[in-house]
């Protein structure tokens, strides 16, 4: 993230992130529920990712911002987790959900300096970040499964006004994990324009 981003989140109003991180794990979890066995090699619009590669990132990560909220340095934890059997991908995110949501109940949390990593800002502002992420990841997953679920609207314009501030230039070079943003109707969904300002598009079979 570069500087004027960080000043950005360092800048934000302090909005408590942590119920709206709680709906958008809840909603992950409706969505990795609803994984087969059989889908699990198959292509996500994160086009470095099968669905098998996506779950072990979207458990990873929140088990990385669960450390941060534990007061610990999550950019020492690997945003990826191995070992998981086929059909306990549900119970292992549900393992790191609780972990996650009991390590962000204390309020001093949003207020505490922490490591992410586009920099050190206060807490609120880390887990608004990951609200960002989980939202995007649980679309490509959505998506990649042939959109078994509704996704809600709020979580998307909360994550894309996170996106903003954390991604504010739509070009982006080499060492951002996001691609360039994509253009996008003006009457698009929220979860559609979050995509397409990370830089990713429907799968074709959905276009």
């Amino acid at each position: 993230m570069n500087t004027h981003a960080t000043e950005a989140h360092r800048s934000a109003p302090a909005v408590d992130p942590r119920p709206v991180y709680a709906r958008a794990t809840a909603q992950a979890a409706a969505v990795i529920a609803a994984v087969r066995p059989e889908r699990l090699a198959g292509p996500t619009p994160c086009t470095e990712f099968d669905v098998r590669t996506l779950l072990s990132h979207i458990v990873g990560g929140t088990l990385r911002i669960a450390v941060v909220g534990e007061g610990g340095d999550g950019l020492a934890v690997r945003p990826f987790v191995d070992g998981v059997a086929d059909a306990a991908w549900p119970r292992a995110y549900a393992e790191a959900r609780a972990r996650v949501l009991a390590a962000w109940e204390p309020d001093e949390r949003l207020t505490a300096a922490v490591r992410v990593p586009w920099g050190e800002v206060p807490g609120h502002a880390g887990l608004s970040g990951y609200v960002m992420e989980l939202v995007a990841h649980t679309w490509d997953l959505n998506e990649a499964l042939g959109r078994p679920v509704e996704l809600a609207d709020d979580l998307a314009e909360f994550a894309l006004s996170a996106a903003h501030r954390a991604l504010p230039d739509p070009e982006r070079d080499e060492n951002t994990p996001f691609a360039a943003a994509r253009e996008v109707a003006g009457d698009a969904d929220a979860h559609t324009r979050l995509a397409a300002w990370l830089g990713r598009a429907p799968l074709a079979a959905h276009a």
